[in-house]
């Protein structure tokens, strides 16, 4: 049976030592973090660790992200020696950005999918950085959803994914982020950013000039060796099959209404998911809305979330409008992107 903790109004310390002596022992909390739900499991022990993977039927080549609590566990799990990493941090942990190194021996192979570098990060939410504290050990920990799903931003959708394969379940309330870290490789003399996030790409800018994003976070592309989580395998996706159209409003509107039109013709239940102004433009018994298409925020909290109430209303495909944004959408259009395996419709 899964115990469910609830941290919401406020953290009882005696629960959480329980669920923390439950990671140093082996076993698997779910917790919340500013971005989304983690899975966490004793990074150093290797048999934790393999939980992780059966409990999310994770493929054992996609590398997990060890989340800490202090410097000296930074120092401890990775090799840091490039000057570059400390002024990352001071200004952006604890946060949403995860900096992959040259790992140290005592993180097993199976947390890093057999790659000699690590990625890690101090997220910045008190329950997850109280549990680590208590638990005294580094937490590795992928999104707490079976894998392939959208990632958890409620603790229902981690009850609805893995109730009675976890030990713990910790309820903190919504995420307020929505969207999984910024990863940047700092493992050689060419900094890169290996997926968006939540952190842009002009506060990297700021602070190391000369970084720039890898190609397959820019175009979608699979990587046959990830360093990072989300840039193999198909992520984020929901149950129906979604496409996602892109371009001006007049045009993805009129091209949305025409493939929903044909898809309704052969039988199939179609939802639409738009933006507070075009909504009108739309009519659908599953229609919702991603938020407003001027506020990136918004539509990243909200995303998730709204493709799992798709999945509820048991519809065949997903009809999305997407436009002609800017790159602090990019973390955003990424996410969105992989959920539909690349299924991008452009109208010109």
């Amino acid at each position: 049976m899964t115990m469910i903790i609830d941290a919401k109004e406020r953290i009882d310390y005696d629960e959480l030592s329980k669920a923390a002596q439950i990671l140093r022992e082996g076993g698997l909390v779910a917790f919340p973090t500013e971005t989304v739900y983690g899975l966490g499991a004793n990074a150093l022990l290797k048999e934790a660790v393999d939980r992780i993977f059966v409990a999310k039927g994770r493929p054992q080549d996609n590398p997990l992200i060890v989340h800490i609590s202090s410097i000296d566990m930074l120092e401890m799990c990775a090799e840091v020696t490039d000057k570059r990493v400390y002024d990352l941090i001071k200004r952006l942990w604890p946060g949403p950005l995860t900096i992959v190194l040259p790992k140290k021996k005592c993180i097993p192979d199976n947390v890093t999918a057999g790659l000699s570098t690590v990625g890690i990060r101090m997220p910045n939410n008190k329950i997850a950085l109280e549990l680590i504290r208590l638990s005294g050990v580094p937490i590795a920990a992928p999104s707490a959803n079976v894998s392939g799903r959208p990632s958890p931003t409620e603790a229902q959708h981690v009850i609805d994914d893995l109730f009675g394969k976890v030990d713990v379940i910790i309820d903190g309330g919504r995420c307020s982020f929505g969207l999984e870290s910024t990863v940047v490789d700092l493992s050689t003399s060419k900094p890169c950013i290996l997926r968006p996030g939540a952190v842009p790409f002009s506060v990297l800018k700021e602070i190391i000039d000369e970084i720039e994003y890898d190609p397959s976070a820019l175009n979608g592309n699979i990587s046959s060796s990830p360093k990072a989580p989300g840039m193999k395998y198909r992520h984020y996706a929901p149950d129906a099959k979604l496409i996602v159209v892109k371009g001006k409003a007049h045009k993805r509107i009129d091209k949305i209404n025409e493939i929903k039109k044909n898809l309704e013709a052969k039988g199939y239940r179609v939802g639409i998911l738009c933006f507070y102004e075009t909504a009108l433009n739309f009519e659908s018994q599953y229609k919702l809305i991603l938020g407003s298409m001027f506020d990136c925020e918004e539509c990243s909290r909200n995303l998730f979330s709204v493709l799992r109430k798709f999945n509820q209303l048991g519809v065949d495909y997903i009809l999305c409008e997407w436009g002609e944004f800017g790159i602090e959408y990019l973390a955003l259009e990424n996410r969105l992107f992989k959920a539909s395996a690349n299924n991008v419709i452009e109208v010109l």
